[in-house]
């Protein structure tokens, strides 16, 4: 008598519930299965399960969540019926129709003060008068309309009005320079583009130049301020609130669109080349949020600030969550160096940010529990270190801490937060352990891209091991592939290795008109390959280790991963922002940092270095001398291979920024520009090299 082997049992499991019927949708891989049948392939830790992609090659390596292992979610589990936005906001209508939906500081005149509310009853009004007028103005449907402002309440009410009459919404960063949105503008003919004044300006520059543009609505300008255009031009300039009142006048019934229409594309900045158009459809928007909305739920009961670009996915795909719970949404008032302003008065419960300002927040407490004196700094040590191990432990920390050290640091963000989520980059394990302690709330960190509709995977709930990116959202299901030429494989041990690959009803469409670019990144089964490098942890949690997309070769044949020896250099005091160079024709790395201009000044006077101005300082070669060398601590710890070292460093004291075009709006180094910004500084780092070395730097 023979006896099936366990994987054998497994395979036998899933064969049972297999789908004998052909099916398009990738999400349907399992028909009946219930969450107990899924019991034989869930991991031990119960954060993923693992799957054969293909059943003859017995290879275990598709890996779910285990809140929905059988099938891919594609719609909201309470409510199936909502499948694209139009269908999202008349539920939020319907449900909270007199719930506070959005709210700003910035008055009329332009000044600040408190938040007045629209409900989401007198939003659905103002956004159906919005479409009837884009209607009024011979807009059609299927039309792409551009957004191209900060975060306020009409950017909101627009594409509501996008989906409510099945315009395509086309966001632009507001920091783009002309040449880029006037790429985006002609790309994606637009025929209208909702603007401000500022924008406004630079529109006009070259208006002659984007022909397909019949209607430009300024938000905030008045219409006697409005520059009165040539007859012949063929474009209406009219005020937001021109709009809505011929939109009142006119009102048309809506256009839904159906699941599988366009509802955005959204250009990304990218750090080469010129901008692409993600096609996302109501039905990939809908379905990463219903998975999302599975593991983190907002309700009608919170508050969530609105400051990260909505141009940006993530911003754009917690709305779409915050509307399906009714949340309140209150907006900065546009200034990021006044947000905390905005806390105190808003006094959120959800936060929703970014590494580089969690950073800030971190560095900002850390910096005055130093200057608290010997007693105060001795107090929170011990009260960090009591609640730290609780959390860890998964205990509930004493609230004799929260009493006597953190209620005071919890009042800097309003003093209401429950909810912190950290995504674009990753957040350093201790900021985050930092925020879960400090501010005693839920803080989680995600991992997704614009190609994917948001997010890839997120931290579960009670998960309190930091440093790893979660489990596969419910609507995905998640690979790795070997990346033999940077010695990653899933054979790897003790972690399986390789490049992240992802599929499911969030994948994109497509680029808009680029199919070379889409077939780059979609292959023939339905795989989006990212480019980034990760592994499994136990239990089915995902780990950013590399990125593939930003390798070069040094000369010597090693491949290079700048964004990761980044990463390790700025955990450095010194150090701002990092990059690394390299090429095919050196056989070593080299540096380029932006400083932290007080570190260095408090650097300067322990060593009593006399200098007039910090640029000064930055070309002391002493001062070189002391950050390269605890960049090569930080190294040697994070255990970097010998080549993986940078061999020189050259300091500056400006920072990489949007307008200086070395970052692109969601910070990241756009790295052929940095090059060619950073030229001679690196020419003269690979000469002191060569002078300095008896083996040639060159090969």
């Amino acid at each position: 008598m023979e006896f099936a082997s366990p994987a054998q049992r497994r395979l036998e499991t899933i064969r049972s519930h297999l789908d004998t019927s052909p099916a398009d949708d990738q999400s349907s891989l399992f028909l009946n299965a219930t969450a107990s049948s899924a019991s034989p392939f869930l991991n031990k830790d119960g954060y993923s399960v693992v799957l054969p992609e293909k059943l003859d090659t017995g290879k275990w390596n598709v890996y779910r969540s285990a809140k929905s292992p059988t099938k891919l979610v594609s719609r909201f589990q309470d409510h199936p019926e909502i499948g694209t936005l139009h269908d999202n906001f008349v539920y939020a209508v319907e449900t909270y129709p007199e719930n506070k939906y959005l709210g700003t500081r910035v008055r009329s005149d332009g000044t600040i003060g408190e938040y007045s509310w629209m409900t989401y009853a007198e939003t659905a009004s103002e956004r159906q008068a919005i479409g009837s007028g884009l209607l009024f103005h011979g807009i059609n449907q299927g039309a792409c309309v551009g957004l191209y402002f900060i975060n306020r309440p009409e950017w909101l009410v627009v594409d509501h009005a996008c989906a409510a009459y099945s315009f395509i919404s086309v966001p632009l960063y507001d920091t783009l320079g002309p040449d880029a949105v006037k790429f985006v503008v002609n790309h994606a003919t637009l025929q209208a583009i909702f603007c401000v004044p500022q924008t406004l300006n630079i529109l006009l520059s070259f208006l002659a130049e984007i022909p397909s543009i019949r209607l430009i609505v300024v938000v905030g300008g008045a219409d006697e301020h409005l520059p009165s255009l040539p007859q012949g031009s063929g474009v209406n300039i009219v005020s937001y609130q021109k709009l809505l009142t011929q939109g009142r006048s006119s009102l048309h019934p809506f256009s839904p669109p159906k699941p599988e229409d366009i509802a955005t594309i959204c250009y990304t900045s990218g750090t080469t080349g010129t901008p692409k158009g993600v096609v996302l459809t109501h039905g990939n928007l809908i379905a990463n949020v219903a998975g999302s909305s599975v593991e983190a739920e907002f309700l009608p009961s919170d508050t969530y600030i609105s400051y990260l670009p909505l141009a940006h996915i993530y911003e754009r795909a917690n709305q779409i969550m915050a509307v399906y719970g009714g949340v309140t949404v209150g907006f900065y008032q546009g200034d990021v160096l006044k947000l905390m302003d905005d806390f105190a008065v808003l006094r959120p419960t959800i936060f929703c940010s970014v590494p580089r300002l969690y950073n800030r927040i971190y560095d900002g407490i850390t910096s005055a529990v130093k200057s608290s004196g010997v007693i105060k700094q001795r107090l929170f040590q011990v009260a960090y270190n009591s609640k730290k191990q609780a959390i860890i432990n998964g205990r509930n920390p004493s609230a004799f801490w929260d009493k006597l050290v953190f209620n005071k640091i919890k009042e800097k963000l309003g003093g209401r937060v429950r909810f912190m989520g950290s995504g674009a980059s990753p957040l350093s394990p201790d900021v985050m352990d930092f925020l879960r302690v400090c501010f005693g709330c839920s803080v989680r960190e995600g991992y997704g891209m614009t190609e994917t509709s948001c997010v890839i995977s997120a931290m579960d709930d009670g998960d309190n091991l930091s440093g790893h990116v979660g489990s596969p959202n419910p609507a995905c299901e998640v690979k790795l592939v070997d990346v033999p030429e940077m010695n990653y494989t899933s054979e790897d041990q003790p972690y399986p290795r390789g490049e992240i690959c992802v599929r499911g009803p969030i994948i994109f469409k497509g680029y808009y008109k680029d199919e070379e670019q889409t077939r780059e990144i979609l292959d023939g089964d339905g795989w989006l390959h990212t480019g980034d490098i990760g592994l499994w942890l136990p239990g089915g949690r995902l780990k950013i280790i590399d990125r593939k997309k930003n390798i070069f070769k040094l000369a010597q044949g090693e491949y290079i991963a700048p964004e990761k020896i980044e990463n390790v250099y700025t955990k450095c005091r010194f150090v701002s922002q990092c990059f690394i160079h390299g090429d095919s024709f050196n056989s070593s790395l080299v540096a380029i940092v932006s400083v932290d201009p007080d570190v260095m000044k408090d650097w300067a006077a322990s060593e009593g270095i006399k200098y007039e101005h910090l640029g000064q300082l930055c070309n002391d070669p002493r001062a070189r001398k002391a950050v390269l060398a605890e960049m090569d601590d930080l190294g040697r710890e994070a255990q970097l291979r010998g080549f993986e070292f940078a061999k020189a460093v050259t300091l500056v004291p400006e920072p990489f920024t949007l307008e200086n075009g070395l970052l692109t709006p969601t910070f990241k180094i756009k790295r052929p520009q940095a090059k060619a910004y950073f030229a001679e500084a690196i020419s003269k780092m690979y000469a002191e090299i060569a002078a300095s070395n008896p083996m040639p730097s060159k090969l």
